[in-house]
């Protein structure tokens, strides 16, 4: 049996706000602008809720990364890393990985 490595997350600090929940940063809106962010935002339609048909509803947004474009959801954490790099995060994922810090 081969026996790997573990590796254990240096303690960097990033910035990180949650899609369709709290404001947007000026990091993230200088993306949209520069057209390397995406937005997009829906209301349901209330004729299909009648129906029983869920439309997506809320915020979401494309981001182009170096490995393709990554789709953060509503609720999702948009994270600038520590290069000015922006990428999405799962909110389980961000809460196992990152705490608050004081500043």
């Amino acid at each position: 049996m081969i026996c790997l490595p573990k590796f254990r997350k240096k303690p960097v600090v990033i910035e990180a706000f949650r899609i369709g929940i709290d404001p947007r940063p000026d990091w993230f809106q200088d993306k949209v602008t520069s057209n390397e962010i995406v937005t997009y935002t829906a209301v349901a339609n209330p004729e299909n809720l009648r129906s029983g048909i869920r439309d997506q509803e809320g915020v979401w947004c494309d981001i182009q990364t170096l490995e393709g474009v990554m789709r953060g959801n509503h609720g999702d954490y948009i994270i600038q890393g520590v290069n000015g790099e922006v990428y999405p995060c799962k909110l389980g994922i961000f809460e196992k990985t990152y705490e608050e810090v004081a500043e």
